[in-house]
C-alpha cells in the first residue's frame, strides 16, 4: 500500500513539474498594413492571449499603411522552424507576387499552424493569380458590409474552441465580411448577422498538415479587447497547436502562468 502511495505521489510531483516546465508556445505575430489600429491591436492581442495561454510572442510590425508589403522574414529559408504558430493580423490586399504567397503557404502546408484575423482574409488574394491563400484560410471573402455590430451565433457548442463561447454574443462594433466560398476543408463555427446580412465569421480549416483557425471579426479595438473575443482567439490558438483539451480548457502547462 505504501509503495502504491509513493508511486502516486511521485506521479503527482512529476505532473506538476512537467506542467510548470512546459515551454511557452512560440507565437510569431505578424501585423501591419492599412485601415486598422495595429499599434494598439498588437498589444491587445499579445497581452490578452498571454493572460490566457502559456505563450511567448515575437511581434513583427512592418509595412506601414502599405497594401503590398512583403515581409523579409517570410522570404528567408527555414523561417517556420523557429515558431509553433503564426498569428496573422494584417491588411495587405494588393500583393501581386504569387511566388511570395505560395512560399508562405507552403510552410503552413507542411505543418505550421496558424491563426488568421479580420483583414488577413482580404490579404494576398485580390490581385494574385494563385488561390493558395484562400485554400490556406479555407474561405474566400470579396468585401464587407457597413460598419455595424455583429451578432455571433455559436454553431458548434460541442467543439473544444466553442465550448466556452456564448450561445450568442453581439460585438460592441463590427464590420461583417462577406463570404462567397467556403472551401471543402473548412468548417464554419459561427454565423454572424449584421445589418440584415448573414455570413459565417469563424472557421477552422485543415490545410495540408496544418490546422488553421480564423475569424473575420476584429476591425475595432472595442471588439478585440472584449473578453469573449480574446477567449475565442486564445482557444483557437491553443487548438491549432494541439494544446486545447476536449473540455475547451488548456492542457496542463498551457494555461496562463500564475
Amino acid at each position: 500500500m505504501r509503495k502504491i502511495l509513493n508511486l502516486l505521489f511521485i506521479a503527482a510531483i512529476t505532473c506538476a513539474v512537467s506542467a510548470q516546465d512546459a515551454k511557452p508556445l512560440r507565437v510569431l505575430h505578424l501585423t501591419g498594413g492599412c485601415c486598422h489600429d495595429y499599434d494598439k491591436q498588437k498589444i491587445i492581442l499579445s497581452e490578452g492571449i498571454t493572460a490566457r495561454a502559456n505563450t511567448h510572442f515575437e511581434i513583427v510590425h512592418e509595412g506601414g499603411k502599405s497594401g503590398d508589403y512583403k515581409y523579409p522574414l517570410l522570404q528567408a529559408a527555414g523561417w517556420g522552424k523557429n515558431f509553433d504558430v503564426v498569428l496573422y493580423n494584417i491588411c495587405f490586399a494588393h500583393i501581386k507576387d504569387d511566388a511570395y504567397v505560395e512560399g508562405i503557404t507552403q510552410v503552413h502546408r507542411e505543418g505550421l499552424p496558424a491563426v488568421a484575423l479580420h483583414c488577413t482574409y482580404h490579404s494576398h488574394h485580390w490581385k494574385t493569380k494563385t488561390d493558395e491563400w484562400e485554400k490556406f484560410l479555407g474561405v474566400t471573402s470579396p468585401n464587407h458590409g457597413k460598419k455595424h455590430a455583429i451578432t455571433m451565433k455559436n454553431l458548434a457548442p460541442k467543439h473544444p474552441i466553442m465550448k466556452n463561447f456564448p450561445a450568442e454574443w453581439t460585438t460592441p462594433e463590427g464590420e461583417l465580411y462577406r463570404e462567397n466560398k467556403t472551401w471543402d476543408t473548412a468548417t464554419p463555427l459561427v454565423l454572424g448577422t449584421a445589418d440584415k446580412e448573414k455570413h459565417h465569421c469563424v472557421w477552422i480549416n485543415q490545410y495540408g498538415a496544418a490546422r488553421v483557425f480564423g475569424t473575420t471579426v476584429g476591425h475595432h479595438n472595442s471588439t478585440m479587447e472584449s473578453k469573449e473575443y480574446l477567449d475565442l482567439v486564445s482557444a483557437g490558438l491553443l487548438w491549432v497547436t494541439g494544446k486545447l483539451g476536449d473540455d475547451g480548457k488548456p492542457v496542463k502547462g498551457y494555461g496562463p502562468k500564475k
